[in-house]
């Protein structure tokens, strides 16, 4: 049996990302999804320009080549106010079919191995782990995503009521502005739906909420979708697909020993918009270096990513605390609407590592 440096559970955006930047600090790594590429993934597949630059960090440059930007973002409140404004850099919309399979491609092409295995067992030994009695590694990191096998074997719960969401995905026909489009509720706060155009036509649209421990409905989350989207005809909808977004607000420990856990795995969604590309690039990026450690992964990975992402997790729960409450997200619509710097802090605490500023914060309460 090859005793691989690291193997990578799951090779969605986290796990290629891992895999990258483990071959590029000279590791022998193994890659196993359960999934043949290219596959779909129920995803809002939008991509901000700030997992854009981590993947530019590791070699990968053209991950939306072929797509076009998408330049402005419109958000509506939950009171009905509205903002639209120029994003501080373009987003795209890239169905995550292409979108992975391209980053496992370049994984491929620096040396990382793939193999077709659903992964059910995983031991941990002295010098190794064992996975399925098939495989060998001196780290693993699980990339897995919401339901991950690897965040099982440690032990770790999943994530509670709370500190889950449940949205539903499909594929429509594009709206005529060129533009993100996001559409808060009061019901069932805090909840909204999407239209993010692809380029080609269509747009990813969506609807997603937060789950109490009350069961919730594919019935109503269509119900909610169309009503918030009116719009939108529910019989030129396809590729409906449901999926969880595990919340950061209840992560468990990055890792134990040998073995971390990077994306969704880890809960890493940001709590106050739902968007996990980038902190599953930047996550599987600063996993795969750390994996390259053996014994000492885990306490390698938490050291990294509290220093990369500690503050910003911080502020990212107090936004969604804040924002718990309808009158505070109404107040920064309006806000936003009127200041151009508070819509940029909003759009980088949203959708990267930004931070919320006094600033932002003073003009939030003053609601202007």
């Amino acid at each position: 049996m090859t005793v691989y440096d690291v193997a990578i559970v799951g090779a969605g955006p986290a796990g290629s990302c891992a895999a990258i930047a483990a071959r590029r600090a000279g590791a022998q790594v193994l890659l196993l999804d359960r999934a043949r590429f290219p596959r779909d993934k129920a995803c809002g597949d939008g991509i901000a320009a700030h997992a854009l630059d981590v993947l530019a960090e590791l070699g990968v440059p053209d991950a939306v080549a072929g797509y076009a930007p998408v330049p402005v973002l419109r958000m509506v409140g939950p009171g009905g106010g509205a903002v639209a404004r120029a994003l501080p850099r373009p987003a795209y919309t890239v169905p995550r079919k292409v979108f992975d399979a391209r980053l496992l491609s370049a994984a491929v092409a620096i040396g990382a191995e793939v193999r077709t295995h659903t992964v059910r067992n995983i031991d941990v030994r002295d010098d190794l782990v064992d996975i399925d009695g098939e495989f060998a590694a001196r780290a693993v990191v699980g990339a897995d995503g919401a339901e991950s096998v690897v965040r099982r074997a440690l032990g770790f719960a999943p994530n509670p009521p709370g500190h889950l969401a449940l949205a539903i995905r499909g594929y429509a026909p594009a709206r005529p502005e060129v533009e993100q489009l996001i559409v808060t509720t009061a019901t069932g706060w805090p909840a909204y739906a999407w239209s993010f155009p692809v380029g080609d036509g269509s747009a990813n649209i969506g609807y997603g909420e937060l789950l109490r421990g009350r069961p919730v409905s594919r019935a109503h989350l269509l119900d909610r979708l169309f009503a918030l989207l009116p719009g939108v005809d529910p019989a030129a909808v396809s590729g409906l697909r449901a999926h969880h977004l595990p919340l950061s607000t209840r992560r468990p420990p990055p890792g134990r020993g040998r073995i971390v856990l990077a994306g969704d795995a880890l809960s890493l969604i940001n709590p106050f918009t739902g968007e996990g590309i980038f902190y599953a690039v930047l996550s599987g990026a600063l996993a795969g270096v750390a994996a390259t450690a053996g014994q000492e992964a885990a306490v390698r990975y938490a050291d990294a990513l509290r220093e990369r992402l500690g503050r910003h997790l911080r502020h990212s729960r107090a936004a969604a605390w804040l924002a718990s409450r309808r009158w505070v997200v109404d107040r920064a619509i309006r806000a936003a609407d009127g200041d151009q710097r508070v819509f940029a802090a909003l759009v980088d605490l949203g959708l990267g590592d930004g931070l919320l500023d006094s600033r932002t914060l003073g003009r939030i309460a003053a609601g202007r």
